[in-house]
Parts: C-alpha cells; structure tokens; sequence
C-alpha cells in the first residue's frame, strides 16, 4: 500500500528519531556541571579571570570574587532545581561524603532568603573523629575542615549543588584521597617542565597526567539479590557451588546486550553525560553477568572524581531497573571477577602527549626519555605500587588467569623492546623495513604505535601512547594509584633534570642516561605470559618481588625509600603514609572478620536448618519404604543419607574451627594480626565454605535456603 505523499516512511522516522537522539545528547551533556562555559556566561569578566589565573597559576581568590562565584552557583543550582549544597569530598572509607546545607537564611520576621556566600563556598567543617585516620585525630578530637578545589567543577545531583573540596585536619594533615593527588600533580608539572626546558621547549607551562578508567561491573536480579545475606553484608557471595554452565563457551563477551541491562545502560550514560562525564563504551564482558564501562580521557584530578561518581551512579541506576550492580573484585568464585584499567599518560598545556612516539629524532629523543623514567620508577617502586592496589577483594582476583599476577612488570611489544635493547647493547637497530639505524640521540628511529599485540597478562602495559595500570580491582579508588604513579614519575624526572642540567654535552649526557638506566632495570620488562608458572620461577630470579596478598604488600608500605619519596615530593609526610598504612591493614582484618562472621551467621540460621529438614526427609522416604516391604532396595537414599550426614558433620566441625578462629585474633602487630586473619581465619573460611558447596550440589533445591549461582549470574533476561 502506498504512503500518502505527506505522509514519512519508517525510514524518514528512524532518521528523526536518531537526529533527536542526537540532539538530546548533545544537550544534556554537562548539563548539570558548573563548567567554564558556564562561568564565562553568567561571570564578570573579572571574576573569571581571577578563578583562571588561580587555576593556572595557583593565585589564591579574593573574598569579593569567591562571594561572586557562590552566588552565581548557587543562582544556576537553583534553576535546576536544587535547593541544598553541599561540600564533596573523598575521606579514607574509599567513597564519597556529603553533609547537606539548604540555602534557605531566615529574615525577620518569619520570612526567608536563599544565599550562599563566599565563605560557605570555600571552607566548611566536619566531624573529623568519625572518619578513618589513622591515629592522626583522636576521638574526642572531632573538627576537621573542607576547602574548595577550584580545580574541579562544581555539579547538581540529587537535588544539591556538590562542590569538590579537599578534607584535612584541624592540624592540616591530610585526611582525604584528593589532597596528596592534587601535590603529586603540582609536583609531576614541575620537575617534568624542567626535563622539556632541556629539549629547547619554553611554550609548555604545565604537564598533568591523563588517566581513562575503564570500569567493569556485574548486574543481577535485585530480588535474587536480597536473599543473600552474604551479598547484603560483604558484596561477595561466601559460598555457592559452580553451576553447570559459566563462561567456558566465552558467549557472553562483547555479545548482543539483553534489553535490561541495554535499558540500564542507556539511563547510566545519560546520567553521567548530564555530569560531564565522557561515558563512551559499554560492552559484555567475559563472566555472565558482567559488564564493562570506558570513558574518554579527562585530566588525573578529573578522572579520579569522575570514577568515584561513576561508580555511585552506577548503583543508583541499576536500582532504578530493579537490579543491583556489584563492584566487588570477586563476587562469585570459579568466574571472572572484576578489575579496573587505569590508562596513564603525561599532556602538556600545549596538547603534546609525551609517551607519543614522534616523527623527528628530537620527538624520538624526549619519548624515550620519559619513557625510561616511566620503566625506572616501576622497577625502583615496584613494591609501593602493588600496595597501592592491595585489598581484600583483590587478593581474590590477581594471578587467577582473570587478571594480572602479583608480580609488577612491564610490556613493551616487540618493536620497542628491540629498540630498548638495542640501545642498551649499543647495536644497530633494525626496523620492521628492514631500515638499519644506529642508535644515537639524533638518529632514534620512528617508533610505530600499537605495532604489537595487547598482553592482558600484564599488570603494567604499554599500548601506542600511554601505560595501562591494569592491576586495580573493580571497588577501589583510583587516586591512590595515581598518586604514587605521578610522584614517582616527579622523583625519575628529576634525578634525570639534575643530572642532564649540569652536563657540558647535552646529546652525549643524554643518550649515556638512557642507556644507563634501561640496563639496570630492564628486568622489570617482560613480553611473555605473567599466568605461565615459569614466570613466577623467572620473576624470582630477576629478583621482582612476588607480594601474592595484601598482608605480605602492606609489609612494603613503610619501606625507608617509600616513606623519602613522599616526604622529598611533599606528597605525604610520614605521619600521613603511617596513618594510611594503618588504615589499610585495619581495614584488611575488619573485612576478613565480617566475612567470617556472615558465613558463621549463614551456616547457623539458614543452612545447617535446611539440611537437617531435607535429611529427615530422604530418613522420612527411607523409612516409609521399609515399612511398606522391609527387603526394598533404598541403597541410594542410604547413599545420600549418608553422604548428607558426613558434609553435615564436617561443615559444622568446620563452623566450630572457625568460631576458634574468630575467638581469639592474635599477632604481635597489625602486621602480625592481618597474617593471622590471612593464614588463620581465611584459612578456615575457605575449608567451610568446600563443605556447603558440597552440601548445596547434593541438597534438594526446595530446601536451599539461598538462590544459586544459576539463579544470581542468570537472573536477568
């Protein structure tokens, strides 16, 4: 049938329909982010100048011009609806912290006003005893203070203007996650500056690291959900036998998304775009059940804030479509659990992206360099950098063919690597066309990107113009590993400017360096397989440390060199990294012994009851056949009675060892006590938890008290 000639045909509507897709997206992104264009628009110009130069050049801001943004933010919250503000900040808990202030001021009489002044914009006070610290405040001791990050945009969500601000304490110690981040970036700029004046570079003012935070994730049925008591309580499912089918046939990575999860995903980039955040991939990954989010690039100080809301989103989102989204590292065994990429590169104000290999030997020259100090630091700070992605959750995930081993390294490819030793051997290198070069400062070659393939064994990763931080688990922050890779990347930098300032032949100094420093840390390189045991075996003879779990890496965390590093970069003064380390180790033990706690709590209430009640009725069937004709053939329900009151009696033997455990933690130390809740009340855990699986296999599924696996990884159709 023919259309009428006014009338569009579906192609035209699906054209429309994109257009205004397009158009919608377009409009909301950053919608509801206090950004520059903002400013520009409803800002004096001298008021805007006064927060740029302040952001460039680190001027502090005036009263009159603070009191001039805040009424101008508070103005703009207002038009979209929000009635509240409140100071955004990063305490050591690992998320986010709020206290909500309305702008509404009482005027005589009864009436009111909204305001919001200077002041108010930048500093507030909160109750510093209830936050980790580490031992930096006592408990009676409860002020501490927020300040205003101008660095960062200020944005609208949940119906409150949230400024990003730093947390410290009354003494000024630092008590948050974006205060040492914001050091390590001051300092990084200022010794890599120094390095690019010695290359003839006199543009470039400041350098920042680049971070993209790639996030993956699981999503389940938020009712399945509920009825997990370890789900509820630890993020991570404590027992669960392996269902028959789980990722062997790799059907789920990058598969069609299923119309729920494609819902979700749809609402989650619309939500983070409306913050400013550049969401820009979205995929199935390899587990059932599990999913992957990229973003673009955004500056370190940027990233590290938009990941911590990103993962609150997230939530927030799945709740909507009556899911819940897991971020722990490992939520359920025998599956792939969760990491998060953090991709790392160095750009200048003048938009050079200084691990980009160049066209012109000078280009060549300063990549190499950076590139030497990037492979120097990680081999010098290999131990500082696998603490900083120690956790609970990720002792579960690191070295289980799912992610990288414990041991850091780093990959190359097999171009650079060549280039790499061809310098350290003083030879001559042979490009891929056959093109012969010698290896001299002037005469580096062109160095091709992404000529090799990726290597997802790898905890540190080259991969055309950045490094891929690939050790991070799913849950944590990103700024902590950011921070040590900028203050270490500071430290390299300017022991290469000191040495290279006083050198009377530049080209000559430099090339020395470089080859200098890539042979006393090319052991640190590594191209092959790091899931192979022959690496472990090679790493060890290599002498690259092997720290298998957050007990042994908390060890390292205080280490003389560690400690220097910090304090000589003003990062961290010992006090703040002791406080830290503190804080880590408690937090080890007080996640192992909840974990021990629900299992107990589990296998008491809810298990131990429903195996008893299917027992009796597999004696019940026993019995009732018998007394029907005594000489029937029951040997499979003997078989079962048995085995049931065999698994029974173990699990609760093991229910009692862990009770023992739990009992009486023990250790000289902290370091002490988080080796006992490893080797002791882990332990344990692990053995309880072979016996219910067992029993779960073997229990009929009208009596399980819990859903399982099946039902959790394939609840969402």
């Amino acid at each position: 049938m023919a259309l009428p000639p006014d009338s569009d045909g579906p192609a035209d509507e699906r054209r429309k329909e994109s257009m205004s897709k397009k158009k919608k997206a377009c409009e909301m992104f950053g919608s509801m982010v206090f950004n520059e264009e903002v400013m520009k628009q409803r800002l004096s110009n001298t008021c805007y100048r006064a927060w740029k130069k302040c952001v460039e050049e680190g001027t502090p801001l005036s009263l009159e011009t603070a009191h001039e943004m805040a009424a101008e933010m508070k103005n703009w919250a207002m038009d979209r609806g929000a009635t509240h503000y409140t100071h955004w900040f990063q305490p050591m808990t690992g998320v986010t912290a709020e206290k909500h202030e309305a702008f509404i001021t009482p005027q005589e009489p009864s009436r009111a006003l909204m305001q919001f002044s200077g002041k108010e914009l930048v500093r507030g006070e909160s109750d510093a005893s209830s936050f980790p610290s580490g031992g930096l405040r006592a408990t009676f001791e409860a002020r501490g203070y927020t300040a205003w990050d101008p660095t960062s945009f200020a944005f609208i969500k949940d119906g409150s203007l949230c400024i990003p601000t730093i947390f410290c304490s009354y003494g000024g110690q630092a008590l948050d996650k974006k205060t040492p981040l914001l050091r390590s970036l001051e300092e990084l700029s200022r010794q890599a500056v120094r390095v690019l004046r010695l290359f003839g570079d006199d543009d470039v003012k400041k350098v920042t690291s680049q971070v993209g935070a790639e996030q993956e994730y699981f999503l389940i049925d938020k009712d399945v959900y509920s009825r997990r008591e370890d789900l509820l309580l630890t993020g991570r499912t404590l027992f669960g036998a392996k269902p028959p089918k789980g990722q062997e046939l790799e059907d789920h990575y990058y598969g069609t998304i299923k119309p729920r999860v494609a819902a979700y995903m749809e609402e989650l980039d619309e939500e983070l775009w409306k913050l400013g955040i550049y969401a820009k991939t979205k995929h199935n990954e390899v587990a059932p059940a599990q999913h992957e989010l990229a973003p673009i690039y955004a500056d370190a100080n940027t990233a590290c804030d938009h990941n911590q809301l990103t993962m609150e989103i997230m939530k927030k989102v799945a709740g909507r479509h009556n899911m819940v989204c897991l971020l722990h590292e490992k939520p359920f065994a025998g599956v792939n659990g969760s990491g998060k990429h953090d991709n790392w590169s160095l750009s200048t104000d003048t938009g050079l992206n200084l691990f980009k290999p160049g066209s012109t030997p000078s280009q060549n020259a300063r990549f190499l360099l950076f590139l030497t100090a990037f492979i120097k630091g990680a081999d010098e700070y290999q131990e500082l950098l696998r603490c900083t992605v120690a956790s609970p959750g990720n002792d579960h995930r690191l070295g289980a063919q799912e992610a990288p081993p414990a041991i850091l390294s780093i990959f190359l490819g097999d171009e650079l690597t060549a280039v790499v030793d061809a310098i350290i051997q003083g030879t001559e290198y042979v490009d891929q066309g056959k093109k012969t070069l010698s290896i001299g400062v002037d005469m580096l070659p062109h160095i091709p990107q992404d000529t090799t393939d990726r290597n997802r064994t790898s905890p540190l990763a080259f991969t055309g113009n950045k490094f891929e931080f690939r050790m991070l688990g799913s849950s944590q922050s990103v700024t902590g590993p950011n921070v040590a890779l900028n203050t270490i990347m500071a430290e390299e930098l300017g022991q290469f400017a000191d040495r290279l300032e006083q050198a009377e032949d530049f080209n000559a100094a430099l090339h020395q360096l470089i080859r200098d420093a890539l042979r006393d840390h090319q052991r640190i390189i590594f191209n092959g397989n790091g899931y192979e045991d022959s690496w472990v075996e090679e790493a060890e003879r290599r002498g690259l440390s092997n720290l298998t779990c957050t007990a042994d890496a908390l060890q390292t965390y205080l280490q003389p060199k560690h400690v220097e590093l910090f304090r000589r970069h003003n990062v961290f003064t010992e006090e703040e990294l002791a406080a830290r380390n503190e804080i880590h180790l408690e937090n080890y033990c007080e996640v192992l012994g909840i974990e021990a706690r629900t299992m107990l709590d589990m296998v008491r209430r809810d298990i131990f009851p429903a195996v008893s009640a299917f027992s009796g009725e597999v004696a019940r069937s026993v019995a009732a056949k018998r007394s029907v004709l005594a000489d029937l053939d029951c040997g499979s329900e003997e078989d079962l009675l048995r085995r049931l009151s065999a698994l029974t009696g173990e699990m609760m033997a093991q229910t009692a060892g862990l009770e023992r455990a739990l009992a009486e933690p023990r250790g000289e130390d902290a370091y002490g006590l988080a080796h006992y809740y490893r080797d002791t009340v882990f332990a344990a855990m692990e053995r309880l938890r072979a016996a219910v699986d067992q029993l779960e296999t073997i229990t009929s599924a009208r009596y399980w008290p819990y859903p399982s696996y099946t039902d959790l990884l394939f609840s969402i159709k």
